[in-house]
């Protein structure tokens, strides 16, 4: 049997979800295929974290800006998929204040609001924070649930006609006379698909994707671990205020809080090393802003994998564990438009943050436009997503597309999983 429509997206985290969206609200035809369930690759594998650009304010001025116009547009249109936390970085007294006084000015700079204020002020809004906190910068970070984002997006986007399919894996891709003829799509699905324009959203995976149509993106993905433990009442997200390393991150949950991150590369997404060096890495690092989550005991631990594009890392000279731009903390999204190739209704969307999800997936729609004259402009930042006011809703939403994943696993209510038919 053949499925016929004008654009199929490949892979359903939150930026292959959030493209199906906006070109749906455009009225384009639009279907969407996912190897597992919605987030599964690295959205759902995240620590969740909703920038507010001040951790990239002085080393990457446009991705410092462009975090913290969708930080507030997040706000508006997402509801309970996200948590408005507030966040600090906290300068310990090992840390350089002369990085503390660099990120400061590169907020003031990009419009990022920060507040200073002392170790004991901060000590008294965290009561549990490192007596070595010198001083801290209050900003608006915030908390993301990427399984309750995409399933919302994913919900809004066939409200607005698109077509989402769950363990829908493609099985093979045709090109003929210098185009995606079909590709076989197994699973749930079992079909063969005719687009007039494929995207290939399948981040980490891209390069696995591409070459099923002859192609070479060459990614360099990189694992890193996040540890979850029960601990009650911490408000902002803490951040470590030095050159970004490992585990310089606790995101707060209701109930818990998460530890993150290490930065590995990994030859293959779907095959690496899960090593105890990284989970205890996490409580040694962050414990030293924390120190009352020593010893405790931890309910999950689990890796993604960062869809991260091959030449620009080299051109940043990224490795194992490196530092500040060899960490590539200045990474940004990269579409890639596959004409030149050899394949002209072919493009791949790779790198970038969840955060600017929905940036991401207006210029992949914009692109499509320009290729396809689709028409329309994007809406995505005015509408909000449907139930973001009943967190039971969206864990509906997150049961209908199987997207219940481990960042937010302590926080939506287990509806049981389903697959899309």
């Amino acid at each position: 049997m053949t499925h016929h429509t004008t654009v199929l997206v490949i892979g359903g985290g939150g930026t292959g979800v959030g493209t199906a969206r906006d070109l749906a609200m455009r009225g384009v035809d639009v279907t969407v295929v996912e190897r597992d369930g919605l987030a599964g690759g690295t959205t759902g594998r995240s620590h969740g974290l909703l920038h507010s650009g001040a951790r990239y304010a002085e080393a990457d001025p446009e991705g410092a800006a462009e975090c913290i116009e969708e930080n507030r547009t997040i706000r508006d249109i997402a509801g309970e998929c996200i948590d408005d936390t507030g966040g600090i970085f906290v300068q310990l007294a090992e840390d350089d204040p002369a990085y503390f006084e660099e990120k400061l000015a590169g907020c003031e700079e990009h419009g990022i609001p920060a507040e200073v204020i002392a170790g004991d002020e901060a000590r008294e809004r965290v009561p549990d924070l490192s007596e070595d906190v010198e001083r801290a910068m209050v900003v608006p970070d915030g908390v993301i649930y990427p399984s309750r984002l995409v399933a919302a997006n994913a919900a809004s986007a066939e409200q607005h006609g698109a077509e989402i399919f769950t363990h829908a894996p493609v099985e093979g891709i045709t090109v003929s006379d210098g185009a995606i003829s079909s590709a076989e799509v197994g699973g749930s699905l079992n079909e063969t698909i005719e687009a007039d324009y494929v995207i290939n959203a399948t981040g980490a995976w891209a390069g696995e994707c591409a070459a099923m149509a002859g192609l070479d993106v060459e990614m360099q993905p990189t694992k890193g671990v996040m540890v979850s433990v029960d601990y009650e009442g911490l408000k902002p997200v803490v951040n470590r205020c030095r050159v970004p390393d490992d585990g310089d991150i606790i995101i707060p949950h209701a109930t818990q809080v998460v530890l993150g991150t290490t930065s590995v590369a990994v030859d293959d997404p779907d095959e690496y090393e899960e090593e105890q060096w990284e989970v205890d890495k996490m409580f040694a690092e962050c414990t030293e802003m924390l120190p009352a989550i020593e010893g405790r005991e931890i309910d999950r631990t689990w890796w993604g994998v960062r869809p991260l594009y091959a030449p620009d890392e080299a051109g940043r000279g990224s490795k194992d564990s490196g530092k500040g731009d060899e960490r590539g903390i200045s990474r940004g999204f990269f579409l890639l438009d596959h004409t030149e190739d050899g394949v002209e209704n072919f493009a791949s969307v790779v790198g970038g943050k969840l955060t600017t999800y929905r940036m991401m997936a207006e210029a992949v729609a914009d692109h499509i436009d320009d290729v396809l004259g689709v028409g329309g402009e994007s809406t995505t930042a005015d509408e909000q997503l449907p139930g973001i006011d009943d967190p039971d809703q969206l864990d509906e939403f997150v049961a209908q597309y199987s997207a219940r994943q481990p960042t937010d696993l302590d926080v939506v209510v287990d509806h049981g999983q389903q697959a899309s038919d």
